[in-house]
């Protein structure tokens, strides 16, 4: 089976050692269970029977995208049972959705939790993932031994949690789509009936489809460099033979691309998204670039009888495989409300900002700060290292004040560990530092922390370090 991205609360099929793959729910375990050494897994909660097990990412598959398929090649009444289990929790966690009103519900006794029996894939009594038409026989002394009854399952971990969304009106006018709890989880997401096109698959485009694919959507996907796809057809993504097939075919077309260049070369070069586009077609673009890039696209998808909406990122490839980036929207506001059940699936939190160019201009605000943070940052550890001072004392000092975050404890760690594979890439804060002090220059507006940085990112292109990490800056001061 594909690697996969997976998180907390994920629908999945599981496949246990020889047994067929099960339906599953990847799910917390319990403290005191460590994971396996040596081995990338998932805790998965099988449904049906109530077992555990530690599964490999290799054997995982998401639910939805796989549904029809595994559906096909395993029968019996318990796999069947398994699979009715499945729908049963995602009618309840949609019907709580529903129902969630802020009232709350009635208090009851909490279940004390009991031990969970976890299978292992060299265990010999399977009998819940033998073959799906032979019943477990409740006499047999086995029977109890492995499998976790209904009563028995830990409250605290067992149940559904959805995915909610609030709309939040601010005095800017702008629209906030946030998750009412970060940590919450889309199972529970019902993905458009709309086919999806997605172009670009690079290090934030792969999580996006990822995750648009294990929430149901229907995606068909195009990269420049088409060996990127094979994954995703095998998580079960249709394959595009260019971008203007993909836009013809599909309602809705995203792109994520590297630069402004690239993202018009998309629209407007041969057999591109223009040639595609029909009335009603919509077009989202979630590149980072700049606003007359947006609006010369905007213009050209309209002019077609077609619907745009921006879209660009704020986040890592970490954060997108994980479903958590936060999505800036600008442009057409229906488009923006009919991507919805896409825009749960890949963020925790989206923000509609009106016009298109709004988004483009917020987000190269946004990155600017971080590169130049991370710039400042990488300065200080390389400060500290020529005045004879500890980095990661200086780390640990840092860590314990007013600039904490989960950010700046990664990145400098990654740097000490001399760890660069890239998160988001050092060319890309570069041209999004570049683009945000010529947007300065437009408004007459001074950017000079941003231009200092934009100089030391330079430097470090130069180096070689394009293809690295952002935290890569750090070489900048010791070379």
């Amino acid at each position: 089976m594909a690697t996969v991205h997976l998180r907390i609360g994920d629908l999945v099929w599981g496949k246990l050692g020889r047994y067929p793959p099960w339906p599953g729910k990847v799910v917390s375990p319990p403290k005191d269970l460590k994971k396996p050494r040596g081995k990338k897994c998932h805790f998965v909660k099988f449904f049906g029977t109530e077992d555990h097990a530690w599964i490999k990412v290799e054997q995982l598959k998401p639910y939805h995208a796989h549904k029809e398929e595994m559906i096909k090649i395993n029968k019996g009444k318990r796999f069947q049972q398994a699979v009715d289990a499945v729908e049963d929790f995602l009618k309840k966690a949609k019907g709580k959705e529903q129902n969630s009103d802020g009232k709350g519900d009635s208090k009851g006794k909490k279940t004390p939790n009991k031990p969970l029996k976890i299978l292992e894939e060299d265990d010999e009594d399977l009998s819940a993932l033998k073959d799906p038409s032979e019943k477990p026989v409740k006499d047999d002394p086995h029977f109890h031994h492995f499998l976790l009854s209904q009563s028995e399952k830990p409250a605290s971990s067992m149940e559904p949690i959805s995915k909610r969304l609030k709309i939040i009106e601010e005095d800017s006018g702008s629209t906030s789509i946030q998750a009412a709890d970060s940590t919450a989880i889309n199972g529970s997401i019902t993905p458009t009936d709309k086919r999806i096109g997605f172009l670009g698959l690079g290090l934030m485009g792969s999580g996006i489809v990822s995750n648009l694919l294990k929430m149901g959507h229907v995606v068909t996907v195009w990269n420049r460099t088409a060996e990127k796809c094979d994954l995703f057809i095998q998580e079960g993504a249709r394959l595009g033979r260019t971008p203007a097939e993909v836009a013809s075919t599909c309602d809705i077309t995203f792109s994520c691309v590297s630069d402004p260049k690239a993202a018009r070369d998309l629209v407007l070069g041969p057999s591109g998204v223009l040639q595609g586009i029909r009335p009603g077609k919509c077009y989202i673009e979630m590149s980072t670039v700049d606003p007359e890039t947006i609006t010369e696209l905007s213009q050209v998808i309209t002019s077609r009888g077609g619907r745009f909406l921006e879209a660009p990122v704020a986040g890592s490839q970490q954060l997108s495989n994980d479903g958590m980036l936060v999505i800036l929207a600008a442009g057409d506001r229906t488009v923006y409300e009919d991507c919805s059940s896409c825009f749960q699936a890949m963020g925790k939190t989206s923000f509609f900002l009106g016009e298109a160019g709004n988004a483009a201009r917020m987000m190269l605000i946004l990155n600017m700060v971080q590169g130049s943070f991370m710039a400042t940052i990488a300065e200080g550890l390389t400060l500290a290292q020529a005045t004879g001072q500890s980095q990661q004392t200086f780390l640990d000092i840092l860590c314990q004040g007013q600039m904490a975050s989960t950010f700046v404890d990664q990145k400098c760690q990654n740097i000490l560990q001399g760890n660069f594979k890239p998160d988001y890439y050092l060319k890309h804060i570069q041209k999004d530092l570049r683009l945000a002090i010529s947007m300065g220059d437009m408004a007459n507006h001074p950017t000079p922390m941003a231009a200092a940085a934009n100089e030391v990112y330079k430097r470090a292109k130069a180096l070689d370090q394009s293809d690295n990490d952002i935290s890569a800056v750090y070489r900048a001061y010791i070379h």
